[in-house]
């Protein structure tokens, strides 16, 4: 089984970025995550915060198989000119742009002059968004009259082979998987690997799909999984790690989450990845490095050789 990894936070200079996705591509990695639309992150004060688009596409022009992605929020860009970036990525980089997007918050934002929409409203967005970027995708002349997206003959040339890009979707939430069900190729499962919390979403999901008129095994689903390989584990001080970095499982409790966790020496890590995982049926599980610096992101890039955790 193929893996992706992410680095995330803006934990990583450029630098060092550019030679962990490069050391991920030599290892056969299949897809490399990096930051997406963040305006502004005010914990990071003085350390650069690079634009999630620029470095998706300096990195797709400095590497040659893996895939890069970065994820779209839908409040940070128009509907025809996303469609028309990614059509763009696709002919400069066939295959190899991921296509990954979601609603987002950062408070953050309003500095910039973004709007600061409601959840219950961007969930709408990013529904009225994929429907107009489908249509632009097909080669459509698209007008829409929408509560968010309003179009007027416009058109994206060139559209992708096909049609279509794959769409990938982060969420866990019914109501935001009712939009994977709709328009997603892609879930990107916004949950640790606990069993029983991914059955609930998962149930969630088929409902949305039955609505839809969707075969819910025709979308594939993808996991971000915090790993961690250190000589001397500390499990203690990889959760704090964790729930400094993932503030939005909150709710989740820490007799949940800790056992979630892919901490230990290499060969440990690879076997709680398995077990984790494999039970879930993701087409790619993802190392969250998000956090790690450079030295230790390697290390644990290391610890699977060729890409891989199951032959």
């Amino acid at each position: 089984m193929k893996l992706g990894v992410a680095f995330g936070w803006h934990s990583l200079g450029w630098e060092d970025l550019l030679a962990l996705v490069r050391h991920a591509e030599a290892l056969e990695f299949d897809t490399a995550y990096v930051d997406g639309d963040v305006s502004m992150l005010g914990s990071r004060r003085d350390a650069d915060v690079l634009d999630g688009w620029s470095v998706t596409l300096a990195l797709l022009a400095a590497t040659s198989r893996i895939r890069i992605g970065s994820i779209r929020l839908v409040h940070h860009w128009n509907a025809a000119h996303l469609a028309q970036a990614a059509a763009t990525a696709e002919r400069i980089f066939p295959g190899r742009y991921r296509f990954f997007t979601s609603i987002g918050e950062r408070p953050e934002d309003a500095r910039f002059g973004l709007p600061q929409v409601a959840r219950g409203d961007r969930i709408e967005w990013l529904d009225e968004s994929l429907d107009a970027i489908r249509a632009l995708w097909r080669g459509e002349d698209v007008t829409r009259k929408g509560r968010f997206v309003q179009l007027d003959r416009a058109r994206v040339r060139p559209t992708p082979p096909g049609g279509a890009l794959p769409i990938e979707v982060g969420a866990r939430r019914p109501r935001l998987l009712r939009v994977v069900a709709r328009h997603a190729d892609v879930w990107n499962v916004n949950l640790p690997p606990i069993a029983t919390r991914v059955a609930r979403a998962s149930a969630s999901l088929a409902d949305a799909c039955k609505e839809a008129g969707r075969d819910p095994a025709a979308i594939a689903r993808r996991m971000l999984v915090f790993a961690r390989v250190q000589a001397r584990p500390d499990r203690a001080a990889a959760l704090r790690e964790f729930r400094r970095l993932n503030p939005w499982f909150a709710d989740i409790p820490d007799a949940e989450i800790g056992p979630a966790l892919v901490v230990g020496d290499a060969a440990a890590c690879r076997d709680q990845l398995a077990s984790s995982t494999i039970p879930l049926g993701l087409e790619l599980p993802i190392l969250d490095l998000t956090g790690a610096d450079a030295a230790a992101a390697r290390v644990t890039l290391d610890a699977f050789p060729s890409g891989k955790f199951v032959d």
